[in-house]
């Protein structure tokens, strides 16, 4: 099966962009990007401090930093997206409420509320940690019948 003129791009700038970030984040990329400011700023007097080498640096890393920006959000992206499947999956297959598949749909008044019973549940943790004397069910205690969020309606993606 070949892939169209679409998906064989989007392959194409994926591993471009995967590549060019696994090597600008390198140390060798880093000490290279050292070297040339360094050199561009032993070139100062030689060019009397001129417009035109500020311009250079100026123009070169206005350059550089702009794309970079984009590469940067697309594997970000990908990786986040990647990232909240592995992690919807673990929700799935294990005991966890199925609530927090696709969590990141949910709006800011819905992830507040989860974050308060998470604050919640960890103060009473703390407290009865806290009073301990014998070992109680500690399961028993977080088990406790939570705030249920409503699941968010399913997008197309």
């Amino acid at each position: 099966m070949t892939e169209s003129a679409p998906h064989r791009n989007k392959g194409l700038f994926r591993r471009f962009a995967e590549k060019t970030s696994e090597t600008v984040g390198s140390a060798w990329a880093f000490a290279t990007a050292v070297v040339v400011i360094v050199a561009w700023a032993t070139t100062g007097p030689l060019f009397h401090y001129s417009d035109t080498w500020q311009l250079v640096i100026n123009t070169s890393t206005t350059i550089i930093t702009f794309l970079m920006v984009f590469l940067i959000q697309y594997t970000q992206n990908r990786d986040t997206a990647t990232l909240r499947l592995k992690l919807d999956e673990l929700i799935r297959s294990s005991h966890a409420r199925n609530d927090f598949i696709e969590l990141e749909e949910l709006d800011d008044q819905e992830l507040r509320a989860l974050r308060d019973e998470f604050h919640q549940l960890r103060e009473k943790v703390d407290e009865h940690r806290d009073r301990r004397k014998s070992s109680p069910d500690l399961a028993a205690m977080t088990a406790a019948a939570p705030t249920r969020v409503p699941k968010p309606p399913r997008t197309r993606r």
